[in-house]
């Protein structure tokens, strides 16, 4: 990732309070990513930092629409995101990651980097199987299928032959 400080919160300077940001992402905070899960996208990002002595907490709210590949048919779409997630930030004597979302900082931290975070909130927010809305209510599997068969070790019907002994087991139990 490219270092960006558009994306950079001043803590040092904020007062002890609930503070507000506002970020516009777009094709330009994709590009710092060296990744290819996410090439653009039109998306708001509202966060509130409320400051206290011992603790930040980050509330996150992201909304908008992400540009993805089908898995299906290889078209692009535009995938809707609304993510809310918080991230506590903790200070210490050295900086740590001590959870997803709690992290530990110096108390003379003069910024703190969201930029990561941003991604990786979008990141999760995108579904596994990417399908373009056109497919959104085809059914994954067969229609005419009337159950799904996952796992089993009875044999089909009509050879249920309960008496019938493996010859190899019969020539082990004649070993005593």
């Amino acid at each position: 990732m490219k270092k960006d400080s558009q994306y950079d919160l001043a803590i040092a300077k904020l007062a002890s309070k609930t503070h507000h940001f506002a970020f516009e992402l777009d094709r330009a905070f994709f590009e710092q990513f060296d990744q290819s899960l996410i090439q653009d996208g039109r998306l708001h990002a509202d966060v509130v930092l409320d400051k206290t002595d011992l603790l930040l907490t980050l509330d996150f709210h992201i909304q908008g629409t992400v540009r993805l590949i089908c898995d299906r048919s290889l078209d692009e779409f535009d995938q809707p995101i609304d993510v809310r997630n918080q991230l506590l930030v903790r200070f210490g004597d050295r900086e740590l990651e001590l959870d997803e979302n709690v992290l530990q900082i110096t108390p003379d931290a003069q910024t703190l980097p969201i930029a990561q975070h941003l991604f990786d909130y979008i990141g999760l927010a995108i579904p596994m199987k990417k399908l373009h809305p056109r497919y959104a209510n085809e059914p994954d599997e067969n229609p005419d299928a009337d159950s799904k068969l996952i796992f089993t070790t009875r044999k089909p019907d009509g050879d249920d032959d309960e008496d019938a002994s493996d010859p190899r087991w019969d020539a082990l139990r004649n070993l005593n």
